[in-house]
């Protein structure tokens, strides 16, 4: 089983992470939660060690979800990632919220959840403006001092924002946004992580489900995706055309175009791990054939060109704003 080391982290973890994302309503609509288990499950059992959520997926439901999965597999084997930042209203209404107090109570409530003793990567979901950064190092480090999380990073921050963090608390992992259709962190967080060895594990690899290949660049969205440019107009159509370019490649190292695009992702040296939304079982399953998997440099820039090409068409979104 292949397993990587996640930066300064010292975890030991599979290139695939299985996210769970998806089990946010509010994004997603309804998804089994009988399904998702089954496919923890069985991401278990091909290779997966390493589970991703954060308490506001669903508000706190793919926390339990996961933590339901958890009692049927072998603690001591898997890693769990969760995180943490809005503070949540009895309205379903929410804000910004990392002050000591709040990251104890969410903590707690995560570590219940989830049925477990201790978060092995307890993650800052986003940058908190009002919270005095010393005092959100100082309430990490006393978590961990107590055993209840093992180590800690930051998501979605910018590397000034990541720099600013690190200088009150060792936190040794980042999870940001990174797929060939937006590669801009490789300007600036890439290799300033690649350079201090700080783990890196991206969410949405597979752009939102995009480069998964199983669109046309005609169909309709219900969920959130419906509202966003990538998935609308001609910028759509041309993002899968340019996808469904690379078979050639699919043929040649007997991938699918999920897994082609995923193993060249995990290809660039400051990236330990995807992070794969997953709803059903096969789903999965195609995921983890992509582990261990390389391909030729040159094949790899081709799969880049035909992603980051297709993106020639702008298109004004619905605020107004050039892509």
């Amino acid at each position: 089983m292949e397993r990587v080391i996640l930066g300064k982290s010292g975890l030991s973890v599979s290139p695939v992470a299985f996210g769970t994302w998806q089990l946010s309503k509010r994004f997603w609509k309804e998804q089994s939660s009988e399904e998702a288990i089954k496919a923890m499950k069985i991401a278990f059992d091909k290779g997966v060690n390493f589970y991703d959520s954060s308490d506001a997926y669903g508000d706190g439901h793919a926390e339990q979800v996961l933590g339901e999965a958890v009692q049927q597999l072998p603690r001591d084997e898997i890693i769990i990632a969760t995180k943490i930042f809005n503070h949540y209203n009895p309205d379903g209404s929410r804000y910004p919220d990392l002050s000591p107090d709040h990251i104890v109570e969410r903590c707690e409530a995560s570590l219940k959840r989830l049925r477990i003793e201790a978060i092995d990567l307890y993650l800052l979901h986003f940058f908190d403006q009002l919270t005095p950064l010393d005092d959100i190092a100082a309430i990490m480090k006393k978590l961990q001092d107590q055993g209840k999380v093992k180590a800690i990073g930051l998501s979605n921050h910018t590397v000034a924002q990541l720099r600013a963090q690190r200088t009150f608390a060792d936190y040794a992992v980042v999870q940001p946004a990174y797929s060939f259709v937006d590669p801009s962190i490789e300007k600036d967080l890439l290799p300033y992580c690649q350079a201090e060895n700080l783990g890196v594990m991206i969410y949405s690899p597979l752009h939102m489900g995009l480069l998964t290949g199983k669109y046309k660049g005609d169909e309709e969205f219900d969920d959130f995706r419906k509202h966003h440019p990538d998935f609308r107009g001609e910028r759509f159509k041309k993002i899968c055309q340019g996808l469904q370019s690379l078979k050639p490649l699919t043929e040649k190292y007997d991938l699918t175009l999920y897994q082609l695009v995923l193993a060249a992702t995990l290809m660039h040296p400051a990236i330990q791990v995807a992070i794969c939304g997953i709803k059903t079982p096969d789903q999965i399953e195609e995921a983890v054939l992509a582990m261990g998997q390389t391909i030729d440099r040159p094949d790899y820039f081709a799969v880049r060109k035909a992603l980051l090409g297709a993106q020639a068409t702008k298109v004004i979104d619905a605020s107004g704003t050039r892509k």
